[in-house]
């Protein structure tokens, strides 16, 4: 009978079912947010947001609640359903209720709240944040239990469970944010390229961006004077280092302003005397050498770059032999690409692409560099050259015109310098 007891009861199922959908709704919601969006909105006064925020640090506790929650309401608007139905219309209601229950909890209580958090993820966290707090305090000790109860369990079948070792990196989770917003056309290359060589400057090395020893323009600090300034006015760089002896024996480093400076000062009376030129002494207006080792991380190095006002390093190893050397610019590309000025070469590390689809590249060039300027995904956890990845890969020193195949790509070795493979053609593999 369709008496009073039946639509009051009708009108708490109505209530759970809403009850469901809430709970439903703010799962989904505090779980797909940003946590980054919302420490954004809480810092600008968005309090919703700040209990949001709050509430993800314990995923598993959130979660646990909020599971708890619906589950109640779930299994109190199903029984209450069926006891409804079974009264109304017999042993017939059972399917009745089960029917009906299904339809409405599906639509009204699972999709229809989802839907709408999972499109406003934000928004909605920020809107269920405070009553979420109160089911979770309140149900903070039972679902402590079943935590204790779950990871026992799952102990004895040899699972050891560490709610915080699967949490995302950050560095992680960014980049693969800029990866699938690039593949979907919403990131710029550039600008993910920018982002994520920022964030891979606290896990690479000088040594895998320094120019090597054997590239280093260095001066004679015993030539005369007069030759050390030819050598400065020739060279494209306005700092060099000064060795004695041996290229291995740095004594300091000379900046081309500093010795015309000393010039000038010589000029004074008009004219440079013969005796002044052989009497000056270059390492005077020399800057001590700083040397760094070749373990440091490219963060640590722009910081000490930073705070000593320095813009340039000699690299070394642990024995102290000298390796290379590296400057600001160095680290600076590696966030913004290939910075030019007047006196670089076009030429230099470039990669050309053929019609065929393949590109030929110096082989001194970085790994980094390569997949920068083609997109690829070389990888560079062995070697920081193409040609360091060949010889690699080949477990040799390859001649001019081998060919190798490995991680999807096709090498084939155009020149080579000595013992170096200064150039290379490289196509993907169809």
């Amino acid at each position: 009978m369709l008496d009073a007891a039946f639509w009051t009861t009708a009108g708490a199922i109505l209530f759970l079912l809403v009850l469901s959908g809430f709970f439903s709704g703010s799962e989904t919601a505090l779980t797909a947010a940003s946590r980054g969006k919302l420490r954004s909105a809480a810092d600008k006064g968005n309090k919703g947001a700040g209990k949001a925020f709050d509430l993800t640090e314990d995923r598993e506790k959130l979660i646990g609640s909020v599971l708890l929650g619906n589950n109640l309401v779930n299994i109190l608007a199903t029984a209450l359903a069926t006891a409804m139905f079974t009264r109304a219309f017999g042993e017939s209601g059972v399917v009745a209720a089960t029917g009906i229950m299904t339809i409405l909890v599906l639509i009204f209580a699972e999709v229809l709240p989802k839907t709408y958090a999972i499109t406003n993820p934000e928004r909605a966290a920020s809107i269920a944040a405070r009553p979420i707090s109160l089911i979770v305090t309140l149900f903070a000790p039972v679902v402590a239990s079943v935590r204790v109860l779950v990871r026992g369990v799952l102990r004895v079948f040899g699972v050891q469970t560490d709610p915080d070792s699967n949490i995302l990196a950050v560095r992680e989770e960014i980049a693969g944010a800029l990866q699938l917003g690039h593949s979907e056309g919403v990131v710029e290359k550039e600008d993910r390229d920018r982002i994520l060589g920022a964030l891979d400057l606290a896990e690479r090395t000088v040594e895998e961006i320094m120019l090597h020893r054997t590239e280093i323009e260095m001066i004679d600090a015993a030539l005369p004077v007069g030759d050390i300034l030819k050598l400065c006015l020739d060279s494209n760089h306005t700092r060099l280092p000064l060795y004695r002896d041996e290229p291995e024996n740095i004594v300091g480093v000379l900046h081309a302003k500093d010795l015309l400076r000393a010039m000038h000062k010589m000029l004074a009376d008009g004219r440079i005397e013969p005796h002044e030129m052989d009497e000056f002494d270059i390492l005077t207006v020399a800057m001590k050498p700083y040397f760094v080792p070749e373990t440091t991380t490219l963060d640590d190095q722009m910081r000490q770059f930073l705070s000593r006002r320095r813009h340039f390093a000699l690299v070394v190893d642990e024995y102290g032999t000298l390796q290379g050397l590296i400057t600001l610019e160095d680290i600076l590309e590696e966030i913004v690409g290939e910075i030019t000025d007047e006196f670089d070469t076009d030429e230099e590390n470039d990669v050309t692409q053929a019609e065929d689809g393949s590109y030929t590249v110096d082989g001194a060039m970085t790994i980094r560099d390569v997949n920068r300027a083609t997109d690829w995904n070389l990888p560079d956890d062995e070697a920081n050259t193409v040609a360091g990845l060949v010889i690699h890969e080949a477990q040799m020193i390859p001649v001019a015109g081998q060919v190798f195949s490995f991680h999807g790509f096709r090498f084939e070795v155009l020149a080579k310098d000595e013992n170096r493979l200064s150039e290379l053609r490289i196509s993907p593999l169809v």
